[in-house]
């Protein structure tokens, strides 16, 4: 079944009640962003987490980070013991491969940012497939594909060229790695986007939220129809 990720929570109440749905991964936003939250504040939080479900009913947790040193993963992976570590940056196969080594255990999911404007054709997902796919491959558990935002690089609530989506779909598939889409999804478009797609997972953060809040009802409506209970 297709996995939601809903993704930038900033409150302790905000965590508690999404686990309550059948999500399956949330996530907090350490790089700089206006959903950005603390190692203190995201381990606190996942604390709760593991007080109220056992490992086997709540979702998995995810960090995202944006060009992390190896210090900064380090000291947040000491306080907020994550699950997964989300990469949307220039992340290189040596780093992976470190993060991995580092934290047994610890699934990668690395960031693709397309521009809205991004060329979808073959010689576009080749160029991307030889310079940043092909070495990631050994150490990398999910692609996910977002759109890039020149500031925050995703996150900016904006849907790609989803015709891009096939080729890499199918490379996943061939390298059994994971895809999640990510960029522009909301409750009324996601099960288009599913139907027409069929990728892996979808992550969503803006697409929830109503004044720039997580939005429960918007969140439920969402995994809903992913999930396909409604």
């Amino acid at each position: 079944m297709t996995s939601v990720k809903i993704c930038g929570l900033k409150s302790e109440e905000q965590v508690l009640a999404t686990a309550a749905l059948p999500v399956d991964h949330i996530g907090f936003v350490f790089a700089r962003s206006k959903r950005q939250v603390t190692a203190e504040q995201a381990g606190a939080w996942i604390r709760s987490l593991h007080d109220a479900y056992p490992v086997d009913r709540r979702p998995l947790t995810v960090g995202v980070f944006v060009n992390p040193t190896r210090e900064e993963l380090y000291a947040v992976m000491k306080e907020a013991p994550l699950d997964v570590i989300q990469l949307h940056g220039q992340e290189d196969a040596e780093y992976c491969r470190w993060v991995k080594e580092t934290f047994p255990g610890v699934r990668i999911f690395k960031a693709l940012s397309l521009p809205v404007g991004a060329d979808t054709g073959q010689s576009a997902f080749d160029s991307v497939l030889r310079e940043q796919l092909q070495p990631l491959r050994p150490y990398t558990d999910a692609v996910l594909l977002d759109t890039y935002d020149p500031v925050y690089g995703g996150g900016s609530g904006k849907a790609f060229p989803w015709d891009a989506i096939p080729p890499f779909q199918a490379w996943c598939r061939e390298a059994g790695i994971r895809l999640i889409v990510a960029g522009g999804l909301h409750p009324d478009n996601v099960r288009g986007s599913l139907d027409t797609y069929g990728p892996d997972g979808v992550d969503v953060s803006s697409g929830v939220e109503t004044d720039g809040v997580k939005d429960i009802t918007k969140i439920k409506s969402f995994v809903e129809r992913v999930k396909r209970i409604v």
